[in-house]
């Protein structure tokens, strides 16, 4: 079940609640009683960890299968161009 988190823009109590995705949103503040309490926005949590296929095929640590093709394609797209990026710039990190 997915944690919401919850804020009152009264009281500006706020809060995690533990909720099925189908459950109605909450409405009422636990701390003062109003209406108004709001589902918050917010990230994410999500790790991969341990030994599986995301440390062992695509981590990037030198030692798995995906990680030396995509070493090999960097390594010629730096000599291709030292000054250019080895993503040519046209990602995020740019």
């Amino acid at each position: 079940m997915p944690i919401y988190e919850y804020r009152c823009p009264s009281c500006s109590f706020q809060k995690d609640h533990l909720q099925k995705m189908s459950d109605e949103p909450l409405t009422t503040c636990p701390s003062c009683g109003l209406s108004g309490y709001t589902k918050l926005l917010s990230a994410a949590a999500f790790q991969l960890k341990g030994s599986g296929w995301y440390a062992t095929d695509f981590k990037g640590n030198g030692s798995g299968k995906g990680s030396s093709t995509g070493g090999d394609t960097s390594t010629s797209g730096e000599s291709a161009s030292p000054s250019a990026p080895a993503c040519a710039g046209g990602c995020a990190c740019h």
